[in-house]
This record gives structure tokens, sequence and C-alpha cells, in this order.
């Protein structure tokens, strides 16, 4: 086979799965009108990523719409013309902290490494985004907190957890996991580790280690499941 086929065939197939409500559970918050206008699209990313760098700082009960007004030096009537209750705001927040892990996956994926080498860009690179990007770190807070009414924000991890089982699958497909590891188990070992590594890092030093942090981790976990 030639190298072009070679490619084709260690590429990974994983996808994120959509994020999960429990069944029952997919009430939303009321939505703010759909803009196309370029300024207006850019007011409304300045208030996103105001409300999420509030939302980590000082979490949901801590956070008002007039805060968010003052971050972004807006009145708060523009800010609920937008965003038209602070319940809208939380929701927009979380789905564009969801927003970002299918862009990192095929990020991940475009550059043609083997399954295993894939989830570990994958990880560095989420580790990363968690440290340096605000509407993750106000998201991660949230999901934290779930300040809304049951099922109104998405269950936290299981798309995560469904994401690296296939990831392993592929691994041990290519022969790449060690003889007695399951993706099953292996998934949530990781999951389990990465979250409780973030968070670690959020209480101890607002995650401003959490790429050194990971990256000692990783080296443990990885030699304990490769091949």
């Amino acid at each position: 086979m030639n190298a072009a086929g070679n490619n084709q065939r260690r590429n990974s197939r994983a996808v994120f799965p959509e994020p999960e409500h429990p069944k029952g559970q997919t009430a939303r918050a009321g939505r703010s009108p759909e803009l196309h206008q370029e300024r207006a699209v850019q007011t409304r990313l300045q208030v996103l990523e105001a409300a999420a760098l509030l939302f980590d700082q000082r979490g949901y009960a801590g956070t008002s719409i007039k805060d968010v007004a003052d971050e972004v030096g807006m009145t708060k009537g523009a800010v609920y013309f937008h965003y038209p209750t602070k319940e809208a705001l939380t929701i927009a927040v979380v789905e564009a902290h969801y927003a970002r892990w299918p862009l990192l996956l095929q990020a991940a994926q475009s550059k043609g490494l083997g399954p295993l080498d894939t989830l570990i860009e994958l990880l560095d690179q989420t580790a990363a985004t968690f440290q340096d990007d605000p509407i993750v770190r106000g998201g991660a807070r949230l999901q934290m907190e779930q300040p809304l009414p049951k099922g109104t924000l998405p269950t936290p991890y299981v798309g995560w957890i469904e994401l690296l089982r296939q990831l392993l699958a592929e691994a041990q497909e290519a022969g790449e996991l060690r003889e007695g590891v399951t993706p099953d188990a292996a998934a949530n070992t990781l999951i389990a580790t990465f979250f409780g590594t973030q968070h670690i890092a959020s209480r101890l030093d607002r995650r401003g280690e959490l790429v050194r942090r990971w990256a000692d981790t990783r080296e443990l976990l990885f030699y304990a499941l490769r091949a």
C-alpha cells in the first residue's frame, strides 16, 4: 500500500458526541435573537467572553448582568438585547465551551498520527485551552456548579468518555494498547485523571500550571497504556 493509503488507514475516525442532556430534560432558557451584522456579532462575542471571565472568577451567583455590562462598558439594556436573561447567557457560555472540542479533535486528527498519539495531542491541546481560554474556563466552572434547573445544561464528562473510548478502541485495533488494557476502563481512568488534574490546577493556581501538571501526569498514564 502507498504512503497515502497508510495515512488514510491510520487517521482517526472518532467524533465528539453531541452534548447530552438527561432524558426528557432539554429545556432552553430564552434565546437571544439571531444577528448577522458583523458589528452585532462582535458585540455579542465581547459580552459572551466577559460573562465567561466573570463566571470563572466569581461563579454564577456572584455574577450579575450589571457586572457583565460594566465589564464591557455597556448598559444592562444592551446586554439584554443580546442575551435576554442571565440563564440565556449562562447557556450560551456553556454551548461555546462545548463547541471548542470538535475543533480541537479535528485539528489533532489532521496531523495524521496514530490513534494513541492523536489522543495525546488532543488532551495536550485541551489542557492548553483550559489554561488560556476564558470561555472554556467559565464554561468549566458553570458545569461544576450546575446552577440552572436540572437538564438545562449538558451532563458533563459523558461526551469525553465516549470520545476517548472511540480513540482507544482504534488504538487497540492498531495494536497500540498494552495487552490487558480495555478501551472502556482506560477511557474512564483518563477522563477522571485529566479532569481531576484540571480541577486541582484550578483550585491551586487558577490553572496557571495546568499544562505542566498535565504533562507530568500524561507521561505516567501513557507509559502504562502504550504497547
